[in-house]
């Protein structure tokens, strides 16, 4: 397959299906989609109800604005707040909510926060106003730590004494420990995600598939990625087996991106971190390392992020968790919608709430 229409061939989805149902038992099986892409692929293309009766398909902790705690925004908002800051962030990050505001409205307010592209671009701000502490918003996975350690060595590199992150890096693998320890969860099988297994590699996973003897596939997103991810699943559930297979071949390897993990290694050094919703998982964030100390903006201004649990209506722990679907949720198409957000899963636009509401529920 060489262009993106042979992704989505009807005839070759029809017939993927067909064989999906046919593996499938007595009982729909619980697989979960870790990967917030993915659930939005998945919810695009119209995959859940074709399955329906077969598959539940869960969505998984992947997304993550939908994972950083509240405590993390109101650490930015101080910063910009009490240090006088400016703050460059992704754009997702502005409608997150914090325990009492958000960047959005907090900008409203006058409070300066630049939406940037790439961590290169604050760095680039940075050098551009000597006289200005610029505080880049670092979140995100495996897949987005190599561009922000990359920028925290260009600032280093470029001898800049303004420029620091805020950094809320988690890694996927023990997460998904986490959640194939929880028998509340059930999960029978873990569709990985796909650029983070650029990353880090397939055999990341072999431990969770070990361990807990749960199938995993890495599969790309385009609808018979997809699929096909799900057919592996159950041919491995209905042979009784659990290993590490890899859909997404034309990309993903077994070992990842060496030059990638390097960075990560030189920049970062695991640590455990909270996750909105699931609690502090051990080992599971990266911190910056010592020697970059002095671009970390937690120690440069004595600013600790400080995770608490959640304390509201808002459901989008369990539905990060599988443990509900959004629909379950009391707020979801009522108090909480996209254009008035209540939490962090209906903002993000790979958030499974937001994906179910657009596309709808089935």
């Amino acid at each position: 397959m060489k262009y993106i229409d042979d992704f989505r061939d009807p005839a070759t989805a029809k017939a993927l299906v067909a064989r999906i149902r046919r593996d499938a038992g007595d009982a729909p099986v619980r697989l979960m989609e870790v990967c917030g892409t993915h659930t939005v692929a998945i919810a695009r293309c119209g995959i859940r109800p074709l399955l329906s009766g077969v598959v539940t398909m869960l969505s998984g902790p992947g997304c993550p604005v939908c994972v950083t705690p509240d405590g993390y925004i109101d650490a930015a908002i101080a910063l910009g707040r009490k240090r006088g800051a400016l703050l460059a962030s992704f754009g997702d990050m502005l409608r997150v909510p914090g325990k009492t505001s958000s960047l959005e409205k907090e900008k409203g307010a006058g409070l300066e926060v630049r939406v940037v592209y790439s961590p290169l671009d604050a760095v680039t701000l940075a050098a551009a106003m000597p006289d200005r502490e610029v505080v880049f918003l670092g979140v995100g996975f495996e897949t987005t730590a190599p561009a922000i350690g990359g920028a925290i060595r260009t600032a280093a590199e470029r001898g800049l004494k303004n420029f620091s992150v805020l950094a809320s890096v988690r890694t996927i693998p023990e997460a998904m420990g986490v959640l194939a320890a929880d028998p509340e969860v059930r999960i029978e099988g873990f569709l990985c995600p796909a650029h983070v297994s650029v990353v880090i590699g397939t055999d990341a996973y072999l431990p969770v598939a070990r361990r807990y003897g749960i199938p995993c596939v890495v599969a790309g997103f385009e609808p018979l990625d997809i699929l096909m991810g799900i057919s592996m699943l159950l041919r491995q559930k209905k042979e009784g087996i659990a290993r590490v297979e890899n859909e997404y071949s034309r990309v993903a390897t077994s070992t990842g991106n060496r030059k990638a993990q390097d960075l990560i290694r030189d920049v970062f050094v695991p640590c455990d971190t909270g996750w909105r919703g699931i609690g502090v998982i051990p080992g599971s964030g990266l911190r910056i390392a010592d020697r970059y100390a002095s671009f970390d903006a937690e120690r440069k201004f004595d600013a600790p992020v400080v995770f608490a649990p959640e304390g509201s209506a808002c459901r989008c722990g369990d539905v990060l968790k599988g443990k509900i679907l959004p629909v379950d949720c009391p707020l979801f198409g009522k108090a909480c919608v996209p254009e008035e957000p209540y939490g962090p899963c209906m903002v993000s636009s790979e958030g499974s709430c937001a994906a179910y509401y657009k596309y709808g529920a089935q």
